[in-house]
C-alpha cells in the first residue's frame, strides 16, 4: 500500500513563501510520476504541478508558472512544492498525488494514489 503524507502548509501573508513536502512510502517511489493539486472551497480540485520519475520533466498550471517549483528527492522518497510570491487566490488544500507510470501528467484521473492534503492560507 502506497501512502502519501503532505506537510508544510500554513498561514502566510501575500507575497510570502511556503515549501510543501510529500513523503511517500514504498520502495518504488523513484519510478512514480508525481503531482500536486489543490482545491479551494466550492471549487473543483485543480492541477498545480507535476514531475516525471527522474525530475527532468515538469509541468505547471499557468496560474503558478514562474512562482512555484516542483522537485523531488528520490533518495528520500519525497516530492516538494516551493511556493513563492503567494497570492490570496492560492488559498486551498494542497494534495500530493502519485502515478505508477513514471511520466508526468496534469489530469486527476491519471493518478493512482493521493495524500490527505495540507491547508495553505494566504492572507491579503
Amino acid at each position: 500500500q502506497v501512502q502519501l503524507v503532505e506537510s508544510g502548509g500554513g498561514l502566510v501573508q501575500a507575497g510570502g513563501s511556503l515549501r510543501l513536502s510529500c513523503a511517500v512510502s514504498g520502495r518504488t517511489f523513484s519510478s512514480y510520476g508525481m503531482g500536486w493539486f489543490r482545491q479551494a472551497p466550492g471549487k473543483e480540485r485543480e492541477f498545480v504541478a507535476a514531475v516525471n520519475w527522474s525530475g527532468r520533466t515538469t509541468y505547471y498550471a499557468d496560474s503558478v508558472k514562474g512562482r512555484f517549483t516542483i522537485s523531488r528527492d528520490n533518495a528520500n522518497n519525497t516530492v516538494f512544492l516551493q511556493m513563492n510570491t503567494l497570492k490570496p487566490e492560492d488559498t486551498a488544500v494542497y494534495y500530493c498525488a502519485a502515478r505508477q507510470l513514471g511520466n508526468a501528467r496534469v489530469t486527476r484521473e491519471d493518478y493512482d494514489y493521493w495524500g490527505q492534503g495540507t491547508q495553505v492560507t494566504v492572507s491579503s
